[in-house]
């Protein structure tokens, strides 16, 4: 039995609104393995993104554990949590979250200099990738959302991460250009064998993972 790249064991979540605790993950065991491609789906305010971002390293869980390539994400200091998340992890936002001072090119290039090793040139590749070598120097506000989402995907596996979390990254575009940004991202993880987790509400991307999970009431459906 092959190990997983990714284990999570008794994740749980909660959040307090006003005298009432909403449990929003309630005791979530995962597995993923390696160049997966899984796709999380439920109803507003089933858990989605609180579990991706759990699984991510972006929200510490309650109780339970994530570990990434045998690491546990939540047992060290936040530096360290950071380190790992540079380098191991990619994520596309549905809101793009690209800085509106930078260019294409230097947004893409943002993780390679946090991490302190400025990859221009892989970064250039990764904006071709996506279609995009004619704007390297346009600025996010001359993108449209579609471009602006390609300029994300790039970021996101300009350090060659393990895995990549997106949340809901068509849910701000029209269903063509949503369409569009999944097949490349799609063919990008399976070019280079990466893992891909995948929150969305519609149905029809969702059935194009190899996995399907549905979370409900802070618990996945077996």
């Amino acid at each position: 039995m092959t190990t997983p790249l990714l284990t999570a064991r008794g994740l749980k979540r909660s959040f307090t609104l006003g005298p009432s605790k909403i449990e929003v993950l309630r005791g979530i065991d995962l597995d993923i393995q390696s160049g997966e491609s899984v796709f999380l789906v439920g109803a507003s305010g089933a858990g989605k993104t609180t579990l991706l971002y759990t699984l991510a390293g972006l929200e510490r869980p309650e109780s339970g554990t994530v570990e990434l390539e045998g690491q546990h994400l939540y047992e060290g200091n936040e530096n360290a949590l950071a380190k790992l998340r540079n380098e191991r992890v990619g994520f596309v936002f549905q809101g793009y979250f690209l800085l509106p001072e930078l260019t294409a090119l230097e947004n893409v290039m943002l993780p390679s200099l946090i991490a302190g090793k400025p990859r221009q040139a892989d970064a250039e590749a990764a904006l071709q990738k996506v279609g995009l070598a004619h704007r390297l120097t346009h600025l996010p506000a001359e993108l449209s959302g579609g471009e602006q989402q390609r300029v994300a995907i790039a970021r996101a596996v300009i350090n060659d991460p393990s895995i990549i979390f997106a949340d809901e990254p068509t849910g701000n575009l029209d269903s063509k250009t949503g369409d569009g940004i999944m097949d490349l991202l799609l063919a990008l993880v399976h070019e280079k064998k990466k893992t891909l987790v995948v929150v969305t509400h519609d149905a029809r991307l969702a059935a194009r993972g190899d996995r399907r999970l549905e979370i409900q009431d802070g618990l996945l459906k077996v």
